[in-house]
């Protein structure tokens, strides 16, 4: 049996050939016929690269709708997609070339011969670009290539794509993600909120990470449904499009800077059935403000790279703000001890794990790091401290790890820690999350300096300015004497969230 990810999409490709599968600003209306010719074209130019089955194809290009074609592409000669944030850096992009050795390398044409020059270094075979404007040499090959109908055969276990995800150690890892991890939680999503091919989606998001790639994408192409493409989140946009659409996808941003319209009423959502809130935890106060201004509950739900969507709160029932719902369908999810495993009573706080269809297979190459976050009856350990209501909704009540989520992106503090403590004049330093309106969480850094050094804060912003993606950068940099720490020498980072708490008021949230 044939369990390419692709075979769930094509069956509304022969049924509905006219219907339109993404519209965009400029009046481009992008037919399920015109998508299906493309994508087969790009499938023709992958093979005559080279690209083999289980090869990766590497992308870091800014969005466009001709990137979902390449990535239907992908699937359809058994490829593994491997999207890569546009925010990344030369030195985090050498990295990721070197560790996931693709075959082929995707930029865009403004930097194609930088490109090729670093995966020379990283022994890429073949560099290609991709642009906003369906240009680059990549669209240029498709443009006379013939149309490749076969589909790989694939087993339920082979890639479908890599997301990489940050490490504490400051090491990305690639979570690998079947074509069967990808199919189930698709599937999964279209039951819990009743998704179908009447539905038309706001897409704003980002196509780099699982969210607006592996949620909005796979489950508009599952359902035969249809979406506006946007190049970046902008509120009267969305507001312009809320009349013609059914749904929004977005991070708790969205819903804030939403908020701050005079336009948001109960009018300009009339059309709308649903608004989706991921990738960070949701304010109780927006999802409250949110349903008063216009009378929709917004449905939060939970995921992470490594398992795509484990819950929802439901369609049809009460939405409870600041909880994230209960298991999809097929989701295994236990509240465990943090150390034994062992599972705890409901209305416990422990650790988070999951076991299911849509877990990963594990880091690429990292066998020792997969196994110990296994338990060994096949539950994943996600680092996510949460407990089960009495109504049976999960809350997440922090991190394990320390992670950061600003604007939806992971922050991992070790990684900027890391570049902080190297230099000059710095003896060590703590980088946290603080509560912050716009994005959810601002990256904060407080910095012990040496008793002779002269530092300031635009001298530590400027030295990681090039260094980091700038979702990474902190947005302010404290100094300090000395950091807290208890009587093992473990630095209490909660001390320093409840000392910068207050960081970014309403009147600076944008700073």
């Amino acid at each position: 049996m044939n369990h390419n990810l692709y075979l769930a999409f094509y069956p509304h490709f022969e049924r509905n050939p006219d219907k339109v599968l993404m519209d965009t600003l400029d009046g481009k209306r992008y037919r399920y016929a015109d998508v299906l010719a493309t994508s087969r074209r790009l499938a023709s130019v992958l093979l005559e690269l080279g690209v083999s089955p289980g090869d990766r194809v590497a992308v870091q290009v800014d969005k466009s709708p001709e990137i979902v074609m390449l990535y239907l592409a992908c699937l359809q000669v058994g490829a593994v997609y491997l999207p890569l944030n546009t925010a990344y850096t030369d030195s985090e992009i050498a990295y990721f070339l070197e560790d996931a050795e693709p075959h082929l390398y995707v930029c865009r044409p403004d930097v194609l011969e930088d490109a090729k020059a670093r995966a020379s270094a990283s022994n890429v075979a073949h560099v290609e670009s991709l642009g906003t404007k369906a240009d680059g040499s990549l669209m240029e090959k498709a443009a006379t290539a013939r149309e490749t109908e076969s589909v790989c055969d694939v087993g339920a276990d082979d890639l479908a794509a890599i997301l990489y995800t940050s490490g504490t150690t400051g090491r990305s890892k690639g979570a690998m993600l079947s074509h069967t991890n990808l199919a189930s939680n698709s599937q999964a999503l279209t039951e819990a909120w009743q998704y179908s091919d009447q539905d038309h989606l706001i897409h704003a998001l980002p196509i780099f990470h699982t969210h607006g790639l592996f949620v909005a994408c796979n489950v508009t192409l599952i359902n035969g449904a249809s979406m506006t493409f946007l190049p970046k989140l902008d509120v009267d946009e969305l507001l312009d499009l809320m009349p013609h659409s059914t749904v929004l996808m977005g991070v708790p941003t969205f819903y804030t800077r939403l908020l701050a319209s005079p336009r948001l009423d109960r009018d300009v959502v009339a059309n709308m059935r649903l608004f989706i809130s991921g990738s960070a935890p949701l304010l109780a106060e927006t999802h409250e403000a949110f349903e008063a201004r216009t009378g929709h509950a917004i449905l939060e739900r939970y995921g992470m790279t490594e398992t795509n969507m484990n819950t929802s709160n439901p369609y049809v029932g009460k939405r409870r703000p600041g909880t994230v719902g209960m298991p999809l369908p097929g989701v295994e999810l236990r509240i465990a001890d943090r150390e034994t495993g062992k599972a705890l009573p409901q209305g416990e706080t422990g650790m988070v794990e999951l076991r299911g269809p849509n877990v990963f297979k594990g880091y690429w190459r990292m066998p020792e790091k997969t196994k110990a976050e296994f338990r060994d009856d096949g539950f994943f350990i996600t680092g996510d401290l949460g407990l089960v209501d009495e109504h049976g909704y999960l809350n997440i009540v922090g991190r394990d790890k320390d992670l950061v989520i600003s604007g939806g992106y992971n922050v991992y503090p070790k990684e900027v820690e890391q570049l902080i403590d190297d230099m000059p004049g710095v003896v060590e330093s703590a980088v946290i999350g603080v509560k912050h309106t716009d994005l959810g969480e601002g990256v904060v850094a407080v910095v012990v300096p040496e008793a002779s050094a002269s530092l300031d804060e635009a001298q530590i912003l400027a030295a990681l300015k090039g260094e980091l993606a700038r979702y990474k950068q902190p947005k302010r940099v404290f100094f300090a004497d000395s950091l807290p720490r208890n009587v093992m020498g473990k630095v209490q980072k909660n001390q320093l969230r409840s000392t910068y708490a207050d960081t970014f008021t309403q009147e600076n949230a944008t700073a």
